[in-house]
């Protein structure tokens, strides 16, 4: 098999919770793993659970906020593979649950940076690779508890990440890219614990399970 050939899974926030299980689960399936996250440590464990499998990744510690590098490794996938057959973007950031006049200023601005200005310019970066796949798809996660109280920086920003899948999903129908809005079942993430600290997280689905329930969901 050529690289040109491989089936190319492309992963941000791959170090740990639903984008680690997500990652090594496309591993498993036989996609080649481009896996993004800040954290080298959980990228390098990442890769160790997937070659333990069978599978192969290719590990890329990066702030998805930084625009340069982010183009540059787009730019990298498309002279090394062509093209990317399916993009997994679950890089979040999560400030504290707070009262709205409580927000912290630098929290609201990482919040809306990373959830909503790095996603567009993810759109940006990797549709000309998703359009060069035979049958490219990109998935992004909804969180219905994003309207609750407390949840005003972050819900906001989730909000209109989704509203731009949605109208990436509606501009791409018929142009070889479908994007899907996947919703997860709760997970003892770490993302999670920030917001439920007290929660009992022995009632929350095992991400590596969800992530399985969800990948059955899309067409690979």
């Amino acid at each position: 098999m050529t690289e040109q050939s491989q089936k190319i899974a492309l992963v941000t926030g791959a170090s740990r919770g639903l984008g680690a299980a997500m990652a090594e689960g496309l591993g498993a399936r036989g996609y080649h793993v481009i896996a993004l996250a800040r954290t080298v440590g959980g990228l390098e464990e990442l890769d160790d659970r997937i070659t333990a499998k069978g599978g192969s990744a290719t590990l890329v510690p990066i702030d998805i906020n930084d625009d340069d590098a982010m183009a540059q490794i787009c730019h990298s996938i498309h002279e090394r593979w062509g093209h990317v057959d399916l993009l997994v973007h679950a890089a979040i950031h999560a400030a504290p649950l707070a009262p709205m006049e409580h927000v912290d200023a630098k929290d609201l601005d990482k919040t809306l940076a990373t959830n909503i200005r790095a996603t567009a310019r993810l759109i940006l970066n990797t549709t000309p690779l998703l359009k060069a796949s035979k049958a490219g798809q990109a998935v992004l996660f909804d969180d219905p508890e994003q309207g609750d109280k407390f949840h005003g920086a972050y819900g906001l920003s989730k909000a209109a990440q989704m509203r731009m899948a949605s109208s990436w999903r509606d501009e791409t129908a018929k142009t070889g890219i479908t994007v899907h809005m996947l919703t997860p079942a709760p997970m003892p993430t770490a993302t999670r614990g920030r917001f439920y600290p007290g929660e009992d997280r022995s009632k929350l689905t095992d991400c590596h399970a969800e992530a399985a329930r969800l990948l059955d969901q899309l067409p690979l």
